[in-house]
């Protein structure tokens, strides 16, 4: 197991330079010129230039990725070129944040999501199914950024019972820091608990139908014992994978959700960057993005091995 661990480690080294690499190379094709942001709307062609000087922009692409490899090698993902501070550090105070509101909606989708797929598999065709494939139909039509705002409008202004914006860390207040992630991490975590919903309603009619559920209700076990035990952990498989990609697309979502609700974390950084052009701090988020998804691969990789005795990772 610990072969096959540093085996993906090693593996995801090239795959994130990949990324990086790509990233900055698109980045270089949109139109727009940080030293000319930065130096103001009246600022003449000289003093363009010299920004554009200081900031080390008026070097080749080549040279100035080569040089940001170097860094990287040494553990320095460079200087933003708006915060006027180092993107590493920038990076640092914004991860909790996210982390803590896609960890919310991913506990929601996984509450909500798993239950409600196990209770319509285990009465189709009854109200409670169609009750839960309308809620999640809803779920995945709605788009978040629609229901943010109907969640701000309802529970924010006209009953007031959570607040419309803003991020409070845990450590200065552990309930406000709650009530600051209900709104976002719900609007967030809708989508995915609709689409977890129907994979483990569909996963589960057919595990249901397997003989040896068949089996074990011949048997005359009780109906929690043939689900709880022959039937759900088999189930458990694929829904996490799908619980894997869902934490992808809920890190990639908040980028949306963080605008919306004003909440600083590392979405908000990169839609900030990439308005402003911020080459470094584009780089660097995208970096531990991709780095926080390779590492969910491989945890999902490991949850398989923990699930199905079937399943090793050892060299034979």
């Amino acid at each position: 197991m610990g072969e096959f661990i540093l085996r993906r480690l090693l593996a995801a080294i090239p795959v994130l330079l990949i990324v990086t690499l790509i990233a900055a190379s698109i980045m270089q094709l949109v139109p727009g010129d940080p030293a000319a942001v930065i130096a103001g709307q009246g600022a003449s062609d000289a003093e363009v230039a010299q920004v554009r000087a200081q900031l080390g922009l008026d070097r080749s692409f080549p040279v100035r990725l080569a040089e940001w490899y170097v860094g990287l090698a040494r553990g320095d993902l460079g200087h933003s070129l708006m915060l006027n501070r180092s993107v590493g550090q920038a990076i640092l105070e914004r991860v909790p944040v996210t982390l803590a509101l896609s960890g919310v909606a991913l506990l929601l989708t996984v509450l909500i999501g798993v239950p409600a797929g196990v209770l319509a598999a285990l009465r189709p065709n009854s109200w409670v199914d169609q009750l839960v494939l309308t809620l999640a139909l809803v779920g995945v039509s709605v788009p978040n950024f629609w229901l943010s705002l109907m969640l701000i409008v309802l529970f924010g202004v006209i009953v007031e019972w959570f607040p419309t914006g803003g991020y409070v860390p845990f450590a200065d207040d552990p309930v406000q820091w709650a009530r600051s992630l209900v709104l976002p991490s719900i609007s967030l975590a809708l989508l995915q608990i609709g689409l977890l919903a129907r994979i483990t309603r569909a996963t589960m009619l057919e595990v249901l139908r397997n003989d040896y559920v068949r089996t074990a209700r011949a048997k005359g076990l009780p109906r929690r014992m043939v689900v709880g035990k022959h039937a759900l952990k088999n189930v458990m498989i694929p829904v996490v994978t799908v619980i894997g990609i869902s934490f992808g697309l809920l890190l990639s979502g908040s980028v949306v959700i963080e605008t919306v609700y004003s909440i600083p974390g590392m979405g908000r950084l990169l839609a900030t960057a990439i308005f402003s052009r911020d080459y470094p701090v584009i780089q660097g988020g995208l970096l531990v993005t991709a780095a926080t998804l390779v590492l969910l691969n491989l945890v999902v990789d490991l949850l398989y091995a923990a699930l199905d005795p079937r399943v090793t990772y050892d060299r034979r």
